[in-house]
């Protein structure tokens, strides 16, 4: 019922009310369980595994959603959109934007105890991202059961253009801006992603392990907002700047 009720939302572009009640009180494992049979059902129906996000990093986005957890979702091929693309707003139900590190994976990430050595060891490049998040639940009503459920409340993402090697760049010390035209709408910084959004990672790398679904070479992770995250309407245009990473854009149709 829980995937039905997602499944709907996103047919009709309508939210549905929260589904937590339909799963076992905070059973993270079944709410795990809905997301994956939504993957497999976008598989079947023509879409490519591209990479992994997490979500929930930043103390400022937990607040805005009332969770206290990190949580993980799917990136499909679809979701991938090139700066030059306007995003058609209307595509999405309830849409914000938040800027990210993304790591470019050269290597797979599946050993045992991985940290943040392995992680930068199996990391091609790192670019800046941004993620439009979007959740199939009305009001953004949710706690981790929903979000979880509804692959980690995720949409679309940009990659900025830039290319950087991870080796020696600390990360958390990595300051971001957003602008929403000249406005400043979210600022933050890498320590607002679990400390390091290496960390970030290496937490997915061993959960994603666990679950039998370890990150492979070539995929994407979204490794987590540096900043609040900002709502979206038709006609908005963002960028983000990320200190030695550079610039990633986005605009709204």
């Amino acid at each position: 019922m829980a995937l039905a009720n997602l499944l709907d939302a996103r047919a009709t572009g309508r939210p549905c009310p929260p589904i937590r009640g339909l799963l076992p009180d905070g059973d993270v494992a079944a709410a795990y369980a809905v997301q994956a049979a939504w993957v497999e059902h976008e598989v079947a129906g023509g879409a490519s595994v591209v990479g992994r996000k997490v979500g929930l990093t930043n103390p400022a986005v937990q607040a805005q959603l009332g969770v206290d957890q990190p949580d993980f979702g799917t990136l499909l091929s679809w979701m991938h959109l090139p700066q030059d693309t306007p995003i058609d707003a209307s595509l999405l139900l309830q849409p914000r934007i938040e800027a990210e590190v993304a790591f470019l994976l050269g290597a797979d990430l599946d050993a045992a105890g991985i940290g943040p050595a392995e992680v930068v060891a199996a990391t091609a490049a790192v670019a800046p991202a941004l993620e439009i998040v979007d959740s199939r639940i009305a009001g953004w009503d949710i706690g981790i059961v929903d979000t979880i459920a509804d692959n980690a409340s995720s949409g679309l993402f940009v990659l900025g253009d830039a290319r950087v090697p991870l080796d020696g760049l600390d990360l958390r010390y990595r300051t971001m801006t957003m602008r929403r035209g000249g406005d400043v709408v979210s600022s933050g910084s890498g320590a607002a992603c679990l400390g390091d959004p290496v960390l970030a990672v290496a937490w997915l790398a061993n959960i994603a392990r666990d679950l039998g679904r370890p990150l492979r070479a070539g995929e994407v992770v979204l490794s987590g907002a540096l900043g609040p995250m900002v709502p979206v309407v038709a006609g908005d245009r963002f960028a983000a700047d990320i200190d030695g990473l550079g610039r990633v854009s986005a605009v709204f149709r």
